[in-house]
């Protein structure tokens, strides 16, 4: 069985995810709101469509029925992941998105019992959100068991497209997150800073809310996680004043602007993403003062979010996994991004 559908396939990352998927063997049916992009699509890539949008669940779960998969590229997927959810778990169909939002990443493993008894795998952050640092966490729990605490940090090249944009956006307004003794804690934007050393060199970085937070708990049981993304110093200071107004960002108008601007620049190109490459650390840390940590080379962002995505589809639609809730480490193993092409350990 190859077939399955794409949701929000005419977006910047679902037309490479249909492109990769078609280069492996697979069927994807496009999906979406826009009927005339999606037709251009189509027509470009040999392959079915069909046009509705996620305002009524009977609409969706006709469109969705048949289909043993869905991916859902549409963000932010603060707005769409729970109407897809609902209509995969009514029509008994897998569930895969390409997340980083941590409330999303609650919601659906709130959703773990209803999937098993539909029998049926949920599993969001299909791609770089959150394949990598969900793998390399996992990884570090196998050479440190008894790890307490957890740090994850990244630096992405060649730059986000409209709809990580827009997504980064919305974030500005709930602030930091931490996974602190277990819990789920909200910290202040850009709440510590430290450097991590690429090839010799040190780079700033910064803590973000990244999806691990909560996933990588879910994978390992560390109950103390901070995540990371390295950045100008420029820009954690600039985040930093941001605190002072940071009731005002959640506010609609502020948003809606501020969503317009970061989503006017065009994602990456080919030759962008062909020349631009992602490093992952990971550091843990036991009570008796072990330590164990990891650097990952990985291609652009969005080339691995491809692969990595069709990766976990390919598997479903190959065969059966029991139902619930899943991390990709607890999907896939903890080596999975190491079998996916131009992934490395930087310090084996």
């Amino acid at each position: 069985m190859s077939r399955f559908l794409i949701y929000g396939a005419n977006g910047y990352t679902g037309r490479l995810i249909a492109a990769e998927a078609l280069r492996q063997g697979l069927q994807p049916v496009l999906a979406g709101r826009d009927r005339a992009a999606l037709a251009a699509m189509g027509g470009q890539l040999g392959l079915s469509w069909r046009a509705f949008d996620l305002s009524d669940q009977t609409t969706l779960q006709r469109e969705f029925d048949g289909f043993p998969l869905v991916l859902n590229c549409a963000g932010p997927f603060s707005a769409t992941a729970r109407p897809v959810l609902e209509a995969c778990l009514a029509t008994r169909s897998h569930y895969l998105d390409i997340t980083g939002e941590i409330d999303v990443f609650a919601l659906c493993h709130h959703h773990h019992k209803a999937a098993i008894e539909r029998g049926i795998v949920v599993a969001p952050g299909a791609g770089f959100d959150v394949v990598p640092t969900d793998c390399v966490a996992a990884m570090l729990k196998q050479r440190l068991p008894d790890a307490t605490h957890l740090v994850l940090a990244f630096e992405a090249s060649g730059g986000p497209s409209p709809g990580t944009a827009r997504t980064s956006v919305e974030g500005l307004a709930k602030g930091g997150r931490a996974r602190i003794g277990g819990e789920l804690v909200q910290v202040p934007l850009a709440w510590k800073s430290r450097t991590f050393q690429r090839d010799g060199n040190a780079r700033s970085a910064m803590t973000i809310p990244w999806g691990d937070v909560y996933t990588a708990y879910i994978s390992t049981g560390i109950p103390n996680i901070e995540t990371y993304m390295a950045v100008a110093p420029a820009t954690i200071r600039r985040l930093r004043r941001l605190r002072w107004i940071g009731p005002l960002l959640g506010l609609a108008p502020v948003q809606s602007w501020l969503k317009r601007r970061a989503g006017a620049r065009p994602g990456p190109d080919a030759g962008q993403r062909e020349r631009s490459d992602c490093r992952v650390w990971g550091e843990a840390r036991d009570a008796r003062g072990g330590e164990a940590a990891l650097e990952l080379s990985t291609p652009n962002g969005y080339a691995l979010t491809a692969t990595a995505s069709v990766g976990m589809i390919g598997r479903l639609l190959a065969s059966a996994a029991p139902g619930g809730f899943y991390t990709p480490s607890r999907l896939m193993g903890a080596d999975y991004v190491l079998r996916l092409p131009g992934t490395r350990l930087v310090n084996p």
